[in-house]
Formats: C-alpha cells, sequence, structure tokens
C-alpha cells in the first residue's frame, strides 16, 4: 500500500510551518514493510498547492492521501470531517493572491472527508496526544485542498496539526483554521513539540491504512 502525506511550506512571515516539520520528521522515522510512504510538501498558494497535488497524485499513484496543514487557534490535532466549497483569505497566499468568498466550483456547499475521522481520532489519542474531530477547515488553502481531496475518488482527507514552533509563536497560524475544535490556544500548543505531532501523524496514517485495507 502507497500513502502520500503532504505538509506545507512556510508563510507570511514565520520561517516554520508545523505541517512542514511534522511531514519530514514523520519521513524521518517511518519504517513499514507493507506501508510505503511518499511525502511532499505544498506550496501555500491557491493555484499551486491543488496544481502540485495533482502532479503528485500522476506520479506516485498513491492508494490513500493524508494532507497536514497547521491552525494557528488549536491546541489539538484535528482530523476535518470534510471542507467548505469556498476559499475566503484573510492574508495573501505566498504568490501573493487573496481571494474573499469565492466558490471553488459549482459543487455543493460542503464536501465529506472520505476517511473515517472518528476512528482516526481514536488512534491519535491512544499515542497520547490530543485530538478532535474538526467541522470547519477554514478559508485559506489548508480548506482549499481539503475540498480537493474530498472531491477525488482517493480514499483519504486532510489534518490539521497545531501550529507550534521549535521557538516563539505563530505569527499567521491562526489565519488557517476555522473555529472548530480550537481548543484554548496556543499556551496549550505550546506543550506539544514535533516529535508528539510526527508521532499523531503516524497513528493517523496507520489508521487512515487501516480503512483502506478494511474495503
Amino acid at each position: 500500500m502507497r500513502i502520500l502525506v503532504t505538509g506545507f511550506e512556510p508563510f507570511g512571515s514565520d520561517s516554520e510551518n508545523a505541517s512542514g516539520e511534522t511531514v519530514e520528521r514523520l519521513r524521518e522515522r517511518w519504517s513499514d514493510p507493507v506501508i510505503e510512504l511518499v511525502t511532499a510538501i505544498l506550496p501555500v498558494s491557491f493555484a499551486g498547492a491543488p496544481a502540485r497535488l495533482g502532479e503528485l497524485l500522476a506520479e506516485h499513484r498513491p492508494d490513500a492521501v493524508l494532507a497536514l496543514g497547521e491552525a494557528g487557534r488549536r491546541a489539538a490535532v484535528t482530523p476535518e470531517r470534510g471542507a467548505r466549497n469556498l476559499v475566503d483569505a484573510r492574508i495573501p497566499d505566498n504568490d501573493g493572491a487573496q481571494p474573499r468568498g469565492v466558490p471553488i466550483d459549482d459543487g455543493p456547499e460542503r464536501r465529506a472527508a472520505r476517511f473515517d475521522v472518528d476512528a482516526m481520532v481514536e488512534a491519535i489519542r491512544a499515542v497520547g496526544v490530543r485530538a478532535e474531530a474538526s467541522d470547519d477547515a477554514g478559508g485559506f488553502v489548508c480548506n482549499r485542498i481539503a475540498y480537493e481531496l474530498a472531491r477525488s475518488e482517493l480514499p483519504g482527507g486532510f489534518l490539521h496539526v497545531p501550529a507550534v514552533r521549535s521557538r516563539g509563536v505563530a505569527t499567521v497560524g491562526a489565519e488557517t483554521g476555522g473555529t472548530a475544535g480550537a481548543g484554548t490556544g496556543a499556551a496549550d500548543a505550546s506543550a506539544l513539540g514535533f516529535d508528539e505531532l510526527a508521532h499523531a501523524a503516524e497513528a493517523a496514517v496507520r489508521s487512515l491504512a487501516e480503512g483502506v485495507a478494511a474495503r
């Protein structure tokens, strides 16, 4: 089984993106004779991220996909139940684009994720990391990718991680997520590190793989 896992590059004035750092650590620690892990970092771009995701899907032909992004107002790892058919950027992306209130396509208002969200939440909690299901992927590039995956035919979806930093606090992470699963804020998120997030991501990947195998 081959699973593609993506994170995002830094954006705004931050030099790190917790999702990208998590994916790098996940790649370094991954060892499994059955599940082949393919990792990549997406640009924080409304146009570039879906295009790069499409290239990765064509190149690697994965059996499932898990995309990670960061949410600055959340203190838990939050698998998303779906995505909104809307982009609404409170800040520009890394290309300078800032669409406000624009539908992604002419489809439904929301699309559901293609994995067992509750099972993933329990798998992450089982390794000692706080996790909650989320009903709001925000309006930034994270939601754009979550929607892209929800309208695909592949199992998988989107996972937000708290916007932790190796030093200091995130300056723009709060722009990326909605309000659901917000937890109690950055102070709680600071108790987590990249290693804990990588541990949670590993549990999430294995949960996704179990769901694919069960099909």
